[in-house]
């Protein structure tokens, strides 16, 4: 039985219990993933501590990793009206246990498509492809002229995830730097773009090369994260604002010195929509359906009717990156979900990493630059560093830890010298932690192997000696193997 082979050592290893979610707490940080909604009864006191009655509040608990506990919704532009044809039932179909039904293929045969399964199968995973068009190339896709989104919209599933509530500042990039001497990408090429109505001088927009792919963006000499216009600036009353002029690398080696990782955009646009995952609630932007400037200026940091770059009227209160709380979060509490700064996400290809979010410079509606839609959406050269674009981090729940056995290889674990010993036969002097992983049996009986606990210093792990028929006079060689931890090389489903 399942407990019974919890106490097992040679196969309890992989059926340990998951680790209680709700139990993990990261400060700054807010957890995405399913959960269980109950309601829960108080008793109300008054001043003299007598009851008075009972309130019934409702409370959430996250679901455990024993089921599955992730988020399928909606992934896409929002302009594209593709989304209204996926059923709701989509989007409540459990991946595992009884109803899973092994693939939706099987599904899409019952509903009456007419389609085998592996016709099913094989639109699914490749599409109809048009031979005119000749091949794309991987990890292509589709994009809305607007927003940048991908489309069509499609449903995706993702694991449960933290995400950092705010983009993170230039306050806490600079403890970054000041612990490890990190020298970011800009100040290693010695320029970075910056905005030309930022521009301290007019005649540095004619001397300055310019983005090839967006003219008013400026390539000036000296602009890093300290500096974000340039010479004579500074971050300095800046230290709440988000971290700019950094690259995709410069954003990774942040989130792992603290230990976590940049999202997938997966992640990232399940935390935005913040539980607008179906056709039914799916809007466009974090605050419905409007898009008139007046609402979004307050709530978020866009570009509003001047006409752009020379003429922002600031009608949210900012002309260029704003404090990261300074609007309203979601309804998960998230911030500056839209508009501030453009946020990269894990995955993409070096020439063409994945930003999200829009920034200061994007409009509502796309007559500038992007709409800054919960769908928006760019990719960028990897080493890109600019004015308006930041990072935020995430970070996977725990799980429980798997073992593998490992066998000692002299090859691998690098034994220098040989010993031979009185029958000829060359040993390779053991790896520190192994100790001895060969000894002469003299036994000729197999079936009675051995089991020796060591302490070894290199992993904890418990030491058995297995049986190998030796080659040389027939003698039986013991061969080590070690229980280690198995390492986990999967931080989501998406990536």
């Amino acid at each position: 039985t399942g407990h019974e082979a919890l106490s097992d050592p040679e196969i309890g290893s992989a059926l340990d219990p998951h680790p209680d979610p709700n139990d993990e707490r990261h400060s700054g940080m807010i957890y995405v993933g399913r959960h269980h909604h109950y309601e829960d009864e108080e008793e109300e006191k008054t001043d003299d501590g007598t009851g008075e009655g009972t309130t019934t509040t409702t409370k959430k608990r996250r679901v455990g990793f024993d089921v599955d506990n992730g988020i399928k919704y909606i992934f896409g532009t929002s302009f594209d009206e593709t989304h209204r044809d996926i059923e709701e039932s989509d989007l409540h179909h459990e991946r595992y246990g009884p109803d899973a039904r092994h693939d939706l293929a099987d599904r899409a045969r019952d509903d009456g498509g007419g389609k085998t399964r592996e016709e099913a199968l094989r639109e699914r995973r490749h599409g109809t492809v048009d031979p005119s068009k000749g091949p794309k190339a991987f990890g292509h896709v589709d994009t809305h002229p607007l927003d940048g989104g991908v489309v069509p919209p499609r449903v995706v599933h993702v694991d449960p995830f933290f995400l950092d509530a705010k983009p993170v500042t230039n306050r806490e990039y600079a403890k970054f730097v000041r612990a490890t001497y990190y020298e970011t990408e800009a100040e290693q090429f010695g320029w970075s773009f910056v905005l030309s109505s930022f521009l301290p001088k007019a005649k540095m927009l004619e001397d300055s090369d310019v983005d090839p792919e967006a003219e008013h963006w400026v390539a000036v000499d000296g602009a890093y994260w300290r500096v974000p216009e340039g010479p004579g600036s500074s971050y300095k009353h800046r230290e709440d604002h988000p971290a700019v002029h950094v690259s995709h690398r410069d954003a990774a080696e942040y989130c792992t010195w603290v230990g976590k990782r940049l999202p997938g955009e997966w992640e990232w646009e399940a935390a935005a929509r913040a539980g607008h995952y179906g056709p039914s609630n799916r809007t466009l932007y974090a605050w419905g359906e409007d898009d008139s400037v007046g609402t979004a200026a307050t709530r978020a940091n866009l570009w509003g009717e001047g006409e752009f770059p020379f003429h922002n009227r600031a009608e949210d209160g900012w002309r260029g990156t704003s404090p990261v709380s300074s609007f309203p979060p979601n309804g998960y509490g998230f911030y500056d979900m839209t508009g501030n700064v453009w946020e990269w996400c894990r995955g993409g290809k070096h020439k063409s990493r994945i930003a999200r979010g829009a920034s200061y410079v994007d409009s509502i509606d796309g007559s500038y630059n992007h709409a800054a839609t919960l769908g928006a959406r760019a990719t960028l050269h990897g080493t890109t560093g600019a004015g308006n674009v930041g990072f935020r981090c995430a970070k996977a729940p725990k799980r429980r830890t798997e073992y593998h056995w490992a066998y000692h290889d002299e090859e691998q674990h690098g034994g220098r010298l040989a010993v031979e010993d009185e029958f000829g036969v060359k040993h390779m002097s053991p790896q520190r932690g192994w100790e001895d992983q060969f000894y002469v049996d003299d036994d000729d009986d197999d079936d009675d192997d051995e089991f020796d606990e060591f302490g070894g210093d290199g992993g904890g792990g418990e030491f058995v000696s297995v049986d190998e028929r030796g080659s040389a006079r027939g003698r039986s060689e013991k061969r080590k193997k070690r229980k280690v931890i198995k390492p986990r090389t999967r931080v989501s489903n998406e990536l």
